[in-house]
């Protein structure tokens, strides 16, 4: 159950049989010609809340505004410095540790997350959190080799607008049908966490916003099958963590 469409009383029922809740952190940014701005959040968002559902759970609401300054030339970003956002989800667990809760899970689904997440866990030692990426799952990272192979790249990934053409929108590839350049092993170690250069330079190097990823090979059909390992794999970690801290 999402946390913002409960009243408090629900709450306070919830936390005397669980002390868990999982908390969705994306990106606010461009994903290439066919894949929506909000391809991040909203991939966490509805991996967390069918996981969510599924192991009777509380779900935060989706942190949208995260650091993507690699992409602000492209119209529609809107980034955060990682000193706003590491504040904020400092602000954010403490709040809900005074509220109750004991085990934090974040599910996130944006690269330049990873790091200033980290940064924050380490500011509480003694408490029961837990990062993982929705594509962190060996069955995940099978459907994406067998559907995308070396076209999964780095961003605008096809595995992610796949999962957007399911709760989401379809949006025709137009440009983004022909592939964009492939990239190196050695570009992607170099350049993971998303990693990249300066606004103007991120964007004459991927004019198109698509990094190494092959957008139009995405579709439904594909989509709904990487959430359903994503969804059932998120759901099992988290019931081990909460088992765990309890």
């Amino acid at each position: 159950m999402r946390l913002d469409h409960a009243t408090w009383p629900e709450v306070d029922t919830y936390l005397q049989r669980s002390r868990g809740i999982i908390v969705p952190a994306g990106s606010t940014e461009q994903h290439g010609p066919m894949g929506l701005i909000g391809t991040d959040a909203l991939c966490a968002e509805t991996i967390a809340g069918a996981a969510a559902d599924s192991v009777d759970a509380f779900v935060a609401p989706t942190l949208a505004y995260t650091p993507a300054p690699f992409n602000m030339a492209f119209p529609g970003t809107i980034s955060v410095s990682e000193e706003s956002f590491e504040s904020l989800v400092a602000d954010i667990v403490d709040a809900l540790l005074q509220q109750g809760f004991e085990s934090v899970y974040f599910l996130n689904g944006h690269g330049a997350n990873l790091q200033p997440l980290r940064r924050v866990f380490s500011r509480f030692p003694g408490a029961a959190l837990r990062l993982r990426s929705w594509w962190d799952f060996e069955s995940v990272n099978d459907l994406r080799r067998r559907y995308y192979g070396e076209w999964e790249g780095m961003h605008a990934t096809p595995s992610e607008i796949a999962i957007t053409q399911v709760r989401h929108r379809v949006v025709e590839p137009g440009a983004a049908d022909e592939p964009p350049r492939k990239l190196s092993r050695d570009y992607i170690d170099a350049h993971s966490g998303d990693r990249h250069g300066a606004p103007e330079q991120h964007r004459q190097q991927f004019p198109d916003g698509r990094v190494g990823s092959h957008s139009a090979l995405a579709t439904p059909d594909q989509g709904a099958a990487i959430l359903e390992a994503a969804i059932s794999a998120v759901a099992s970690d988290y019931s081990q963590f909460l088992a765990r801290a309890e």
